[in-house]
């Protein structure tokens, strides 16, 4: 499995170009304080369904650009960029806060009447219309730095400190984000949803995402072994039950 660098694209949004040869696409979205390196470790490839990146603004190679503040201004920023690229099966795939952002965008897609994802993959995040959930969200600073350079090691690379202050303002700025979103009741989505759990996660219990059982009619829950960051290391076991449902929802 070849790892994921980025080329000359200079899409911004996207860390490369998606390939034309690709029968399916997996849209990642990037965990809060980090940009769409942290798929590094994942392969080019679930299955048939070719990864592709996402990189919003205010982050590593965009870090001169404004934050989108919102979830609602990512999606309207992103969905135009993302129209030229789904024109053939795809699938949203977002960890602990990025799976709303996800959840935003699919709905955006939906409202506008533009192709929408054939499933949304959740990772340790609960529903939408529950209140904004975990420790980080009332961190102070000192606290989100350690976090955060934990994060690093945990990608694989070594925290610097001058590194920790740009991603400290990042995440304060993706952790408002998440903390301004909650819509009233729940919304069923035009597409299946994959709810996944760690068994190991201590940030988010599985059973704490029982909620998105009411966002589709085809909602298919699954604990996978791990911790809160294992998703980084791109586990075979999250790889097959990524390609094991694009394939699945292709062929119907």
């Amino acid at each position: 499995m070849s790892p994921i660098t980025a080329d000359r694209f200079r899409g911004a949004w996207l860390l490369r170009r998606p390939q034309e040869t690709a029968t399916h696409r997996i849209f990642c979205f990037p965990y809060s304080g980090v940009g769409a390196s942290m798929y590094a470790r994942w392969p080019h490839w679930a299955g048939p369904a070719e990864v592709c990146p996402i990189q919003p603004p205010g982050r590593e190679n965009r870090l001169a650009e404004a934050h989108y503040d919102t979830f609602d201004a990512l999606a309207e920023q992103l969905v135009p960029v993302l129209e030229p690229h789904l024109d053939r099966p795809f699938a949203f795939f977002g960890h602990c806060s990025s799976a709303l952002a996800g959840f935003a965008v699919a709905r955006r897609l939906a409202e506008v009447g533009l192709p929408v994802p054939q499933r949304l993959f959740v990772s340790s995040q609960l529903a939408p219309h529950e209140p904004p959930y975990g420790r980080f969200l009332a961190m102070d600073d000192e606290a989100l730095t350690t976090e955060l350079a934990e994060l690093t090691r945990s990608m694989g690379g070594e925290p610097m400190p001058e590194m920790l202050d740009l991603g400290l303002s990042v995440m304060k700025a993706d952790i408002a984000a998440h903390k301004q979103y909650r819509i009233p009741e729940p919304v069923e989505l035009p597409c299946g949803v994959t709810v996944i759990g760690w068994d190991q996660d201590q940030e988010v219990r599985p059973e704490l995402m029982d909620g998105w059982r009411h966002y589709s009619e085809d909602v298919r829950f699954l604990t996978l072994r791990g911790s809160h960051h294992t998703f980084l290391q791109a586990p075979l076991a999250l790889m097959a039950e990524l390609s094991h449902d694009v394939q699945r929802d292709a062929a119907r």
